[in-house]
């Protein structure tokens, strides 16, 4: 690497505002690679398929600090495959199958329900304190994600339910926001020993959903543009967005860092617009204004509180 290259690259590294805008940008094209994938691959298998590869590649550099870290990990294998479990292998699992039922930007902007339940789940089982504006912001926030789910129309949730793909999504958001929740309890192990056994977990769970969808519709051998999709979800969802992540929580601290997560259900609906040509209709707009709203009014309420 030359000295220009080794200033750039650094430059990159030491930008906590530039790496923490990619690494939404990577989860946001997730969903838009998740939506172009059904054209080639089903989403169980998918789902292993990425897991698998993550594991292989990562392996080589987990090596160390996985014998350095095994009399940690061995005492706490159970929750970190639950973590796995949670938050790689069924969260990707349901957003994989929703997308072959809803949009890219639906489930961009459903994700941002994810704060919220995570809020939610600190009430329910921690008994953390719960302001009143941050109820605000849940409610808010929820009230956007149905009228995204219900193309502008709340009132047919209650006699139509929720459009199947969006029903899916907002299962795969409780997975996740069980997996935040569970970070709690995460052991003091390297970063590298930590993303391999959760990817090991992620492979490990997702194998009985694809062997039985591999045995109901068989397996065809994806397009070029099929095998740039998985390329795409191993590199960078998986892998780069969250070294950007973690060196800009290092770099600013995971409070400052955290609303930049904001930015997934927005650049997941420009990506969508631009990549799929998926139409940005007036609800969705609604929507993503209404769970922003509901957001910054929970983080604010959160910030007096601390």
């Amino acid at each position: 690497m030359t000295a220009l290259a080794r200033r750039a690259f650094q430059g990159v590294v030491d930008n906590a505002y530039l790496l923490l805008i990619l690494a939404p940008l990577m989860w946001g094209g997730n969903a838009v690679a998740g939506r172009l994938a059904t054209l080639d691959w089903q989403p169980f298998t998918l789902t292993s398929a990425r897991w698998l590869c993550a594991v292989i590649y990562l392996l080589p550099f987990a090596i160390g600090p996985l014998k350095r870290d095994w009399p940690i990990l061995k005492s706490n294998l159970w929750l970190l495959f639950m973590l796995g479990g949670f938050g790689m292998a069924m969260f990707n699992l349901f957003m994989y199958w929703a997308l072959s039922y809803t949009t890219a930007i639906n489930v961009s902007i459903e994700q941002a329900s994810m704060p919220m339940l995570i809020m939610l789940a600190n009430f329910i089982f921690l008994s953390q304190r719960v302001r009143w504006l941050q109820i605000m912001g849940l409610l808010l926030t929820l009230f956007g994600v149905l009228v995204t789910a219900t193309a502008g129309e709340p009132g047919r949730f209650l006699s139509e339910g929720l459009n199947r793909g969006d029903a899916i999504m907002l299962v795969g958001c409780l997975f996740y926001a069980g997996y935040t929740f569970g970070l709690r309890w995460r052991p003091a192990i390297h970063w590298m020993s930590f993303m391999w056994v959760i990817s090991l977990s992620a492979f490990t769970i997702t194998i009985p959903f694809a062997a039985w969808e591999l045995a109901q519709v068989g397996f065809t051998m994806p397009s070029l543009g099929g095998w740039g999709v998985l390329v795409y979800v191993i590199i960078f969802p998986t892998l780069i967005s969250q070294l950007a992540f973690a060196r800009g929580v290092e770099l600013i601290g995971g409070n400052r860092a955290g609303l930049f997560v904001n930015l997934v259900p927005i650049f997941g609906s420009i990506l969508a617009v631009l990549i799929l040509k998926e139409q940005f209709q007036w609800f969705h707009l609604v929507g993503l204004i209404l769970v922003l709203a509901g957001i910054t009014l929970a983080e604010k309420a959160a910030v007096k509180t601390a």
